[in-house]
């Protein structure tokens, strides 16, 4: 792949899951009901989801984030013996309904502000999308809202970055990803756009293809990031 020349971002497009919204919210509806297994079945089912849809694009099979999540959980259910009724049911809806970290509708005003478009790019169905950023309070902030659903495979597989740039009409280096998940972040490197990793969880760097624009703790970063690449440009 051709060298991308970065500028100025003219566009933020967010990872949803993760860097957007708390996955661990869901878990936390259980919590009082699961104990110590709790924390297990959350990072299980995280992984679990992840590792199918990999595996599934591997297999070159449509990409449908709601069954790879029911499938994840109905797995994290089993191996750990959890099975007090309604829990399933319950962490489904909740999934749905998932809480924004407590940075981001500030930080998504502030950018904004700045004159950039925003947008997000998730493995998510469009209805999980859309019903999760607006129960959120989020979806009116975004121009576009892109699904993989739109082109069959899950990230990181390139065509997903791709069709990005296409509902927005920006070549690659005119684009800031923010995601995080690592993978994810060097996914959209490795592709061509301008990407910063959320270290969220303080995570030791990943060996990937594509090389990180920066790594920031939280959405708030993002801020600041800008003002120092803005100041030396």
């Amino acid at each position: 792949m051709p060298e991308t020349r970065h500028s100025a971002p003219i566009a933020c497009v967010f990872d949803v899951y993760g860097t957007l919204l708390d996955v661990s919210g869901a878990v936390r509806q259980v919590r009082a009901r699961l104990g110590e297994r709790a924390e297990r079945l959350d990072e299980l089912w995280r992984r679990k989801q992840l590792e199918y849809s990999w595996l599934i694009s591997l297999m070159q099979r449509p990409a449908d984030f709601d069954a790879v999540t029911r499938a994840a959980l109905d797995h994290a259910l089993a191996a750990l013996g959890i099975r007090e009724p309604d829990v399933r049911e319950t962490l489904l809806a909740a999934y749905l309904d998932l809480p924004p970290f407590a940075e981001v509708p500030g930080v998504l005003e502030a950018l904004r502000e700045r004159g950039l478009r925003l947008a997000v790019l998730s493995n998510g169905t469009r209805r999980m999308l859309e019903r999760a950023l607006d129960r959120a309070g989020l979806l009116d902030r975004f121009e576009a809202v892109v699904s993989v659903e739109e082109v069959g495979v899950f990230k990181p597989a390139p065509e997903v970055y791709a069709r990005a740039c296409a509902r927005l009409g920006l070549g690659r280096g005119a684009i800031l990803f923010l995601s995080a998940n690592a993978w994810d972040a060097h996914g959209a490197a490795s592709f061509g756009l301008q990407s910063l990793w959320i270290n969220r969880r303080g995570l030791v760097p990943e060996r990937l293809p594509g090389e990180l624009a920066g790594e920031v703790r939280d959405l708030a970063g993002v801020l600041a990031w800008l003002e120092r690449t803005s100041a030396g440009a």
